[in-house]
C-alpha cells in the first residue's frame, strides 16, 4: 500500500522517461531460481560436464549393454575403451575393472535461508529419478584410478 491505496502507479516512472516500470506494486522476476542442483556431483563423484552432447546417453547405453554382454573384452574393443593407455602426463594405465552401479534419488536437500542448515524433503514418486553410474578402474603402477567415460575417451591408446 502506498498513500492509502494499492494499485499500479503510472506516475512512478523508471527514471527520466517517466514511463511505468516495475515499481513497488510489481514483481518482475529476472529469472527462476533453483536452490538445488539435480544430480550434482558429490565429493567422491566426478562432475558430468563432458562437453560432448548426449554422452550421458552413450554412458547409459554402455552400462546397460556391458552388464549383459557375453564377451566383455570384445565389447570394450568395439566401444574403443583401451585396456592399456597413457594419461595426459604419459603415465601408463591398465584397465582392471568396469564398474556400474544403480543410483536412485528419493530425497532432496535445500538450504534454509542464510545457508547454515539444510532441509530434507522426500521426493514424490513421479520425481524419483534412476540412473546408472559408470566408472572404469585403471591402475597406474601405484594406485587404482576411477575414470569416467569422458576421461577414458581422452586417454591415448597404446
Amino acid at each position: 500500500m502506498h498513500q492509502g491505496h494499492d494499485h499500479d502507479h503510472h506516475h512512478h516512472g523508471n527514471g527520466a522517461t517517466g514511463g511505468a516500470g516495475a515499481g513497488h506494486n510489481h514483481v518482475t522476476p529476472l529469472r527462476s531460481v533453483q536452490w538445488q542442483t539435480p544430480h550434482k556431483a558429490l565429493k567422491d563423484e566426478p562432475d558430468h560436464d563432458h562437453g560432448e552432447p548426449d554422452l550421458d546417453l552413450v554412458e547409459a547405453a554402455f552400462a546397460e549393454s556391458f552388464a549383459s554382454t557375453s564377451d566383455p573384452a570384445s565389447f570394450l574393443r568395439l566401444a574403443h575403451i583401451p585396456t592399456e593407455a597413457l594419461d595426459a602426463s604419459c603415465k601408463k594405465l591398465v584397465l582392471l575393472r568396469v564398474e556400474s552401479e544403480a543410483v536412485t534419488d528419493v530425497g532432496s536437500l535445500m538450504p534454509h535461508l542464510g545457508g547454515g542448515t539444510l532441509r530434507y524433503d522426500p521426493l514424490p514418486a513421479q520425481m524419483v529419478t534412476r540412473r546408472r553410474r559408470l566408472r572404469f578402474v585403471y591402475y597406474d603402477g601405484n594406485v587404482a584410478k576411477l575414470l569416467t567415460l569422458a576421461e577414458v575417451r581422452e586417454l591415448k591408446a597404446m
